[in-house]
């Protein structure tokens, strides 16, 4: 049912989002569609990466999840970039990750309790990710801010690329653990014969057809993603909403949306090894990657990023990732504490819609 939606949403969506563009409709209603379009594709880009994750083996389709988990969000920022908006690719940073550990993580907790009282994952993931995330937000998020109180525009940027270029790497060894050195070193027996079997699934659609997808999918979400990034002032003068709100609420959640839908379809599976991946490795994709990759990629346009967030960005972000931790690290969940972590979201999310 969710894939036909999808799926006449990406035939619906792509051609009005050109026609609209070519006749200069209002840009509410083409912010609109542009929304719906790239959630439709994103949508389709995850049926083709889990695709290729099962016909070419559980490592490459690890670095294949890695790669495209948060590619329309990248490519939006890129784009937003271009345009100069470097507090909407701040906060669309900041967004993915109160998004993955309070909102993705919180509903995939609160649904998948609804129908289990306890619900369990793998113990040593939990905490092998509570470090990462210490590392990737607090460490690397809070010393910039911290250090660049009394820096010059080029020192900071300089401070910038250098923690990015670190994080960048300890990502790629972080993969390397996950994929390679420690692979399976940590799971159950049980759990081991379980993702055997996962991997003799069959794929939806072949390696051919799926990389095609994935290569026409990625090339649509650039073009609508460009065309999304321009309607930002005006939707935000309609609306009333700032860069900050627009960033951390909006684009974060187009972005991410087909991630969402995932995560809490698993836990109602109770899945939840992989309801978890799904939203704290998204959150260490978006801080060890994706924002080091687009303050090396802002080097390219006039308006540089550094990797400086503001005080309430910064607090949220350092919040959610003790409160994930705290929840998370005994291995097992419930709805009441799914509940928690949307609270926290939403408390925050009024906290950005009045700044």
């Amino acid at each position: 049912m969710v894939d036909k939606i999808f799926l006449g949403l990406v035939f619906l969506g792509v051609p009005l989002s050109v026609i609209g563009s070519l006749m200069h409709w209002p840009s509410v209603i083409m912010f609109i569609v542009y929304c719906l379009t790239i959630i439709a594709l994103a949508g389709f880009m995850g049926r083709a990466t889990e695709s290729l994750a099962i016909v070419m083996g559980p490592r490459i389709g690890g670095l294949l999840n890695a790669t495209f988990g948060n590619a329309v969000e990248l490519i939006i920022s890129i784009f937003s970039l271009k345009a100069g908006l470097v507090g909407v690719v701040l906060a669309s940073l900041t967004g993915s990750v109160l998004g993955n550990l309070l909102l993705v993580a919180g509903l995939s907790f609160f649904i998948g309790g609804t129908r289990y009282k306890r619900q369990k994952f793998n113990v040593f993931d939990a905490r092998h990710n509570a470090g990462l995330l210490i590392f990737a937000v607090i460490v690397a998020f809070v010393i910039p801010e911290v250090f660049t109180q009394n820096m010059s525009e080029s020192s900071t940027m300089s401070l910038s690329v250098g923690i990015s270029i670190i994080l960048i790497l300890l990502y790629l060894a972080a993969l390397f653990f996950k994929l390679v050195t420690h692979r399976g070193v940590y799971q159950h027996a049980e759990k081991r014969e379980a993702h055997e079997e996962h991997e003799e699934e069959i794929p939806e659609w072949s390696k051919k057809k799926a990389i095609t997808i994935l290569a026409v999918a990625t090339l649509a979400v650039a073009y609508v993603s460009e065309k999304l990034v321009h309607t930002f002032s005006e939707v935000g003068e309609t609306f009333g909403w700032t860069e900050l709100f627009i960033g951390v609420i909006i684009v974060a959640i187009v972005g991410n949306a087909a991630e969402h839908a995932s995560a809490v379809i698993m836990a109602y599976k109770n899945k939840m090894d992989v309801a978890v991946e799904i939203a704290v490795g998204s959150t260490l994709q978006v801080a060890m990657f994706v924002a080091p990759v687009l303050v090396l990629i802002s080097l390219m346009y006039p308006t540089h990023m550094p990797l400086v967030f503001t005080l309430p960005e910064l607090i949220s972000m350092v919040t959610a990732v003790f409160l994930m931790i705290m929840i998370s690290n005994d291995g097992e969940t419930n709805w009441f504490e799914g509940l928690t972590l949307l609270a926290a979201y939403f408390i925050m999310g009024i906290g950005f819609y009045l700044l």
